[in-house]
């Protein structure tokens, strides 16, 4: 009888134990997707508005006053092979002038974010003043970022690139507008690969809704949302990786206002 308990004793917390330990392996043991930087690849680079940057604010991928936002000065403008219909927003390019007089010495770097489009112009030829056009690679910098990497009168230079992983303070951050039967969300501050492939909205009293790509950083849904608290669920467009911001607004939210998250990509 002492074996018999003895036995099943054992038998009973190796199992209490081989099920936490499962259970531990689904969250507690799960890593993160860590994106990595790319190959070099080569491009040209221009430069427009002038030293304050004041003509790179707003952009047609939502984020408004870059200051505010946490994005500063060091932008581009990404031609359209480079923007895929603003899947890039949020991505981050580490730049750096080659093969020119005018780049610096020792030809340093400087990463900038994604934050609008450079747009064709096909009045003009695309290797004289059409830098724009497809399917040339190009990224034409805030006149600030420009200046880390080269001396401003050069105009356009040669330079090598690749993707490289957002470093962002804090979560997700999630700007809302809209109206009583539709949600538009402008997501900024996002990290790791930086740019975003799908979301997907939570209320208290609904299932999951998938959210349409407006333009740029922003996704829509046609839905009644209002005075629920919601969840938003995010899909990076690089890595695949999804992660969830429960109920990271509130359910006295407002259009105009920005929400921000406990978590973010890495």
């Amino acid at each position: 009888m002492t074996y018999f308990l003895r036995c099943c004793s054992f038998g009973f917390f190796f199992l209490v134990g081989l099920i936490i330990a499962l259970a531990g392996r689904s969250t507690a043991g799960y890593e993160p997707v860590s994106f990595q930087p790319n190959q070099w690849s080569m491009a040209y680079a221009t430069y427009y508005g002038d030293e304050s940057a004041s003509a790179t604010m707003g952009g047609a991928c939502g984020y408004g006053n870059l200051f505010v936002n946490g994005y500063g000065t060091d932008t581009a403008a990404l031609s359209t092979t480079l923007f895929q219909d603003g899947f890039a927003c949020g991505a981050c390019y580490q730049i750096s002038c080659v093969q020119s007089q005018w780049c610096y010495t020792g030809s340093p770097a400087v990463t900038v974010t994604a934050t609008n489009i450079c747009p064709p112009n096909w009045a003009q030829d695309s290797n004289n003043g059409g830098w724009c056009n497809p399917p040339r690679t190009h990224f034409d910098m805030s006149k600030p970022a420009f200046m880390k990497i080269a001396q401003w009168k050069a105009g356009i230079v040669p330079v090598m690139y690749r993707r490289v992983p957002c470093a962002r303070k804090g979560g997700i951050r999630f700007a809302l507008q809209g109206n009583g039967y539709w949600l538009l969300v402008y997501v900024m501050n996002v990290a790791g690969a930086g740019d975003v492939a799908g979301m997907w909205v939570k209320g208290t009293y609904t299932g999951w809704i998938s959210m349409g790509h407006n333009w740029g950083a922003s996704y829509q849904a046609f839905a009644t949302l209002g005075g629920q608290s919601l969840s938003l669920k995010i899909t990076s467009y690089s890595t695949q990786e999804t992660i969830i911001a429960y109920n990271v607004v509130p359910s006295n939210w407002n259009v105009g206002l920005t929400y921000e998250a406990s978590v973010n990509f890495h």
